[in-house]
């Protein structure tokens, strides 16, 4: 099947869907200038930082609640990345899709924000949000465009204790209000499920992937490269987010 077939293909099943599921990893982001290596999200290139130690060590729970000031300093270089980015063409595209189907998901890997920037409906940011800031003694949250003029570690400005982004560290657990909606929807059923732009390294994400396949539910990844999943999918274009989320979508009309 060529990828034009295979376009059609997807825009059939998603004009056939009432409810969707949509899985967005780094790699959607790539084309609003993002990396797509490692840290959190995606967004850090070294194997070491500059304290000679690992990101997954620098960007740890353990390592916030002992030596915040590590930890910022890294999350701080992270958003300066995404400073000045913006949501591109697949993110759009996804939000008019699920605006269209209620009771449809997205669920993101990305702490950047773009679906949230688009108005997506049926977010679930399973890893947090960078710009979101929570204070660590008495919950306070906090929402800021950047870190531009933050003290780091910021204060929380009630009580003056440690703030921190409201993003799932390395060693941390994955919020339960989230990983639950998602537990619901897979529960209630979906029609079709689509991959894009993610390694699908973690359970929680190649799981829903490959619980729709062997049930029988039409399956999509959208990724350059090769996944576990890959062979587990119905349909696989291995093209950028964007370009492929254009071509669906002007099938779609």
């Amino acid at each position: 099947m060529t990828d034009a077939d295979t376009i059609d293909a997807v825009a059939g099943l998603i004009r056939g869907a009432r409810r969707v599921l949509f899985i967005t990893g780094a790699g959607i982001s790539a084309d609003s200038g993002l990396p797509t290596y490692r840290g959190i999200g995606g967004l850090y290139d070294e194997q070491l930082t500059g304290h000679g130690i690992p990101i997954e060590q620098a960007l740890s729970g353990q390592m916030m609640a002992r030596r915040p000031e590590v930890t910022w300093q890294y999350l701080a270089q992270i958003e300066a990345t995404c400073r000045g980015a913006e949501a591109n063409d697949a993110h759009r595209a996804i939000a008019r899709i699920v605006a269209e189907r209620p009771g449809s998901m997205v669920l993101t890997q990305n702490v950047d924000g773009f679906h949230a920037a688009v108005g997506t409906a049926g977010l679930v940011e399973i890893h947090g949000n960078l710009h979101q800031l929570l204070c660590t003694e008495c919950g306070r949250g906090r929402r800021v465009a950047d870190f531009v003029g933050l003290q780091i570690p910021p204060a929380c400005p009630t009580c003056g204790g440690l703030m921190r982004p409201d993003v799932v560290l390395f060693g941390e657990a994955l919020p339960s209000q989230a990983v639950m909606k998602l537990e619901h929807l897979l529960a209630d059923g979906v029609d079709l499920v689509v991959s894009i732009g993610t390694s699908s390294a973690f359970p929680y994400i190649a799981g829903p992937v490959v619980w729709a396949a062997e049930d029988g539910v039409p399956t999509v990844e959208i990724n350059p490269g090769q996944t576990p999943v890959s062979g587990f999918v119905t349909h696989r274009l291995a093209m950028g987010a964007a370009e492929a989320m254009r071509a669906i979508e002007a099938r779609l009309g």
